[in-house]
């Protein structure tokens, strides 16, 4: 996907995860999403033609800037080892 691309147009609640991270306006065409996290940066059309050319040309106009997601950010696998370090550190000390 480009990060350059305004607005994404998909049905695709990956995709959807992507344009949020990247900060892209998107306009999904559906109905309802299992993906609820998306820092106002997609917009749920529906699948009625109208309802997304009109999502679509909105967010050509007014496009969404976004920081992405709160621990987006690559460094979550460093956050997970100093949390377990500190879970487990007494317990791995006290074994050897």
């Amino acid at each position: 996907m480009r990060s350059d691309a305004r607005p994404v147009l998909t049905d695709s609640g990956g995709i959807q995860e992507d344009t949020t991270v990247l900060g892209l306006p998107c306009v999904n065409m559906r109905n309802n999403t299992e993906r609820p996290v998306t820092q106002g940066t997609n917009v749920l059309a529906g699948t009625r033609k109208a309802d997304i050319v009109s999502h679509a040309l909105k967010k050509l106009r007014r496009p969404t800037k976004s920081k992405g997601p709160r621990f987006c950010d690559d460094h979550a696998g460093e956050r997970i080892i100093r949390i377990l370090a500190r879970l487990l550190g007494p317990r791995m000390a006290s074994s050897s």
